[in-house]
């Protein structure tokens, strides 16, 4: 790593902590009842415990573990949508999440009108949407299917549209979760060219995959979360050779 790139993302000592309900509770009214009369019980869950992490621009880091262990909670304590609780995080650069599948979509809005809408959302204006219309719906091959809602879309659909709006200006940090997941192995490898694209023009990439072959092609480093905390850090090579060993280990 070159030490003399500019950190875009600074982690130090973070621990993000959740309330979670002891007891089932079926309807808002029974939820408040029990608020009012401070009956509610709750447990405490740290989802990520005293995380350190810095990433340099342009970077490409994978992050791999096993499903619940933190990867995701990471992601969307990078994009702000939760703030920790010990710690502090500073990200510097303009930010495109793919971190939920149908996040910043209207379901029951048609795909035209949620170009525009999740545009907005992600900070470019209605005129440069405009601009770059046909270039989306190029790349998402959803031509047949602009006026009809995101709420009949495909999985795999919705994740063609979300990750051509996403990447059809290069941020300064691209953020990618499973998303590519759902989609067709055909299109899966039209994204990667296209990230590996915007990696070469200096983008800096986090991405979540359970396919380790697919986090050391598109990542030089790793990180290892198991439970909240960090096992390893590193080459994505070094980092995801030392998980195979440990899932094999527990068989």
């Amino acid at each position: 790593m070159n030490n003399n790139l500019k950190t875009v993302i600074d982690i130090q000592n973070v621990t993000v902590r959740f309330n979670m309900a002891t007891e089932k509770i079926y309807t808002l009214k029974e939820y408040a009842i029990k608020l009012l009369k401070r009956e509610l019980m709750f447990q405490e869950f740290f989802a990520l415990k005293n995380i350190t992490f810095r990433v340099k621009a342009g970077e490409s880091w994978g992050l791999i573990g096993t499903n619940g262990a933190g990867k995701s909670t990471l992601l969307k304590l990078i994009c702000g949508i939760f703030k920790p609780y010990k710690g502090t995080i500073h990200t510097y650069g303009s930010i495109a999440p793919l971190i939920e599948l149908g996040a910043g979509f209207d379901s029951e809005m048609t795909a035209r009108e949620n170009i525009f809408l999740n545009g907005a959302v992600l900070g470019y204006t209605e005129k440069f949407m405009h601009e770059k219309f046909d270039e989306i719906v190029d790349f998402a091959e959803l031509h047949d299917f602009l006026d009809m809602p995101i709420k009949n879309f495909s999985s795999g659909m919705a994740a063609r549209l979300g990750f051509s709006i996403a990447t059809i200006a290069t941020p300064e940090i691209l953020i990618v979760d499973e998303i590519l997941s759902v989609g067709d192995y055909a299109f899966q490898q039209k994204c990667y060219k296209r990230m590996e694209e915007m990696l070469r023009g200096g983008t800096t990439l986090l991405f979540v995959s359970h396919s380790l072959e697919d986090v050391q092609k598109m990542c030089r480093s790793a990180l290892w979360i198991d439970h909240g905390t960090v096992v390893a850090s590193g080459s994505s090579e070094e980092v995801c050779l030392k998980y195979i060993e440990a899932q094999h280990c527990m068989f």
